[in-house]
């Protein structure tokens, strides 16, 4: 297993795990209008700012892409792997990462968990900060928390 930063040349590769991920898990949790937007959110052209800016970080298993998260200062966001990849520890060692790049310098991580994300950030630390909603253009309702976690570490000081 190797997690690397994306490069320009991955962004296909990372909006298809995106997309086939939402397209398999999400249906089962929201309406299609809702699966829909977060298909478009997490588009390749929406990706893309992330991938140029070095935010992206794909998780590779036997040599092939298999999951990926994004970093933003605090905030870790777009964590997904590939369904047939599942409940194998992959979506673990991305959080993993993702916790060890983010918690030490920030002091604490924040995300915007969906409904099927969500109890995978409970059982890891993470508690509600908040609860969103916002109605879709047809109707449909969209769900999601804001979840935090501090870091048990003390902050890095500039220089270490």
């Amino acid at each position: 297993m190797e997690i690397r930063k994306a490069r320009p040349e991955d962004l296909q590769t990372v909006g298809a795990i995106a997309r086939d991920t939402i397209a398999a898990v999400y249906p089962h949790y929201y309406p299609q209008g809702a699966v829909d937007f977060f298909l478009w959110l997490h588009s390749t052209a929406r990706i893309k700012p992330d991938v140029d800016q070095g935010r992206v970080h794909l998780l590779y298993a036997g040599g092939a892409p298999v999951g990926t998260v994004t970093l933003r200062e605090e905030e870790l966001g777009r964590l997904f792997v590939l369904p047939g990849y599942q409940g194998k520890g992959y979506g673990r060692a991305l959080l993993d990462f993702a916790e060890e790049a983010i918690g030490p310098a920030q002091g604490k991580i924040v995300l915007d968990a969906s409904l099927p994300g969500k109890v995978i950030y409970l059982r890891r630390g993470y508690r509600v900060v908040d609860s969103k909603t916002e109605r879709l253009e047809n109707g449909d309702m969209l769900c999601w928390d804001v979840m935090e976690k501090l870091w048990a570490k003390p902050p890095r000081s500039i220089g270490e």
